[in-house]
């Protein structure tokens, strides 16, 4: 097999085509083999807007290829290959079925060791029903929403498998996602990406896999407290919906994701090591896809998927503000975990079909800037804000929104973006919402933005606050070469411990705390 790269192709001819294209531009003979192994869209000329493949082929005349070819190379086999171990009996608990906690608990099911998963929130089904409970008629249940369940927050998001880190895991990832349910192109698009749609039937398929592989998945878990001996982990206490019990086990993986709260505090007492971290807060800013196809493809959008994003820009005052988790097609989505407070975050389906694109337009926020010397102030700071929002707009989980135009004017500007966030937004001022450095950092990165992308700074478009819960505001330390935090035994991982930044770099987070545990229990070292 042979790989060849830098294929230009016209956006006007079908994918199913690409074979004999590659086969009659290169004269290729007895072909026998053919995959797409990468796919991007080169945009950077208006008028030549095409894609860009990389393709792996089989054929009889592979030594000549390689000779007259210029980008034809051999292909190296590095696959992932999961370290040997010495089998032994200690049950592994793991905290949470998001990315990290899903692939953590399947990679060890798959080799043998006895996983219990405990989830705080509900099934995927169950899970969709109070999601649509909160979004229809504002009601919330605090253990069951965007945030807590099944899937984890990943779940009702765009699904963006995208991820700036080079690891060998990044291919196994994929192609486990694609088993379990997920559509084959995301092994090869330059920005794979699932969609809400999908991801529901791919998480439930996971936790089957892992059952019919001995484990359990404990839905309605919650770790209450941990259980110590000397420094080392003896077991667990959970409360489920029967009551309290224990869990005896000396090893736990914590892959809590951002918003438990809770968890946290109950960690900080129980002397774990913990640290304030960079983190980011803002709005949601939402413009019609029409708009962003234009201007990214110009005359060719009508041939292409829809467009995203990825801007960034440094504010006089010193600070970043930047895109993230850019959803085209798609929705603001509500998603509180608190009583009493509004979160935003982004969601699309997988055909991305929504009169709506739609991002998070955040700004940093460094530990210095919270006051105090606790280490979970972070976490506070978030609260206030989701707070001040809920009551801004009026209670009921409707969210504040404010026109481009007005917030950076002080106009009367009225939106013409529909707002697609449900329960409803409310129409008033962002500032005192948002502290006064994140709305000073907007006001001047959005005009430097729409720089970059014509549009982004039309008076018409949409802000809807608050976006708090991008990334975790601490982090619990770990050893860097157990994975272990100061009480041995227990594995932080993923977005909530601190270490990861999307579904990609936490489910390879949660294959790292997977290789860590059998490393230290019976690991060959190879």
């Amino acid at each position: 097999m042979i790989r060849i790269s830098g294929i230009n192709y016209p956006p006007q001819l079908p994918e199913e085509k690409l074979a004999a294209y590659v086969a009659k531009k290169y004269k290729i003979k007895g072909m026998n083999a053919f995959s797409i192994y990468k796919q991007s869209i080169d945009a950077r000329k208006k008028t030549d807007i095409h894609y860009v493949y990389t393709v792996d082929v089989g054929a009889d005349n592979e030594g000549k290829l390689l000779k007259t070819v210029k980008n034809a190379s051999r292909i190296n086999d590095r696959r992932y290959r999961f370290p040997e171990f010495e089998p032994f009996s200690d049950t592994v608990v793991i905290v949470g079925f998001g990315p990290a906690g899903m692939m953590c608990a399947h990679t060890l099911a798959c080799h043998g060791v006895k996983v219990i998963v405990l989830e705080r929130g509900c099934d995927v089904d169950t899970r969709i029903r109070d999601v649509k409970r909160l979004r229809t008629g504002g009601i919330l249940n605090p253990e069951s929403n965007v945030q807590f369940g099944e899937g984890g927050a990943g779940t009702f998001s765009d699904g963006k498998l995208t991820t700036g880190v080079n690891d060998s895991r990044i291919p196994y990832v994929l192609n486990m996602f694609v088993r379990h349910g997920a559509p084959r192109e995301i092994t090869y698009r330059a920005k794979p990406h699932v969609g809400t749609d999908k991801l529901v039937g791919m998480v439930k398929a996971f936790r089957e896999d892992i059952i019919n592989h001995g484990g359990e998945v404990r839905f309605s878990s919650k770790l209450d407290g941990i259980i110590t001996n000397n420094g080392r982990l003896s077991g667990v206490r959970v409360t489920d919906k029967s009551g309290s019990y224990e869990i005896e086990t000396r090893t736990l993986v914590l892959a809590i994701g951002h918003s438990a709260r809770d968890t946290l505090n109950m960690l900080k007492d129980a002397g774990a090591d913990m640290e304030r971290k960079v983190f980011a807060i803002g709005a949601r800013i939402e413009h019609s896809q029409d708009m962003i196809n234009t201007a990214q493809y110009g005359d060719m959008r009508h041939l292409l998927p829809a467009a995203d994003y990825k801007l960034s820009v440094k504010a006089s005052n010193g600070r970043t503000a930047y895109t993230f988790c850019m959803c085209p097609g798609g929705e603001v989505v509500a998603s509180a975990s608190e009583e009493g407070g509004v979160v935003t975050n982004g969601m699309s389906m997988f055909a991305r079909e929504g009169k709506n694109a739609n991002s998070a337009l955040l700004v940093n926020v460094m530990p210095d800037d919270l006051p105090g010397d606790d280490v979970l102030e972070g976490c506070r700071f978030q609260r206030e804000i989701e707070r001040k929002a809920y009551a801004a707009a009026g209670g009921g989980y409707r969210a504040p929104a404010q026109s481009v135009g007005s917030f950076l004017y002080g106009s009367e500007t009225a939106p013409d973006t529909e707002p697609t966030y449900l329960p409803g937004v409310t129409l008033c001022r962002l500032d005192g919402i948002l502290p006064e450095f994140v709305t000073d950092t907007m006001r001047e990165a959005i005009p430097l933005m729409d720089k970059k992308l014509r549009g982004f700074a039309a008076e018409g478009a949409l802000l809807t606050a608050p976006e708090t819960r991008s990334s975790s505001p601490v982090r619990i330390i770990r050893n860097s070469d157990t994975m272990q935090s100061n009480i041995c035994g227990i594995y932080p991982c993923g977005e909530g411990a601190g270490y990861a930044g999307g579904i990609m770099t936490s489910a390879i987070d949660g294959i790292k705390a997977a290789e860590a545990v059998v490393k230290d229990k019976g690991g060959r070292g190879k």
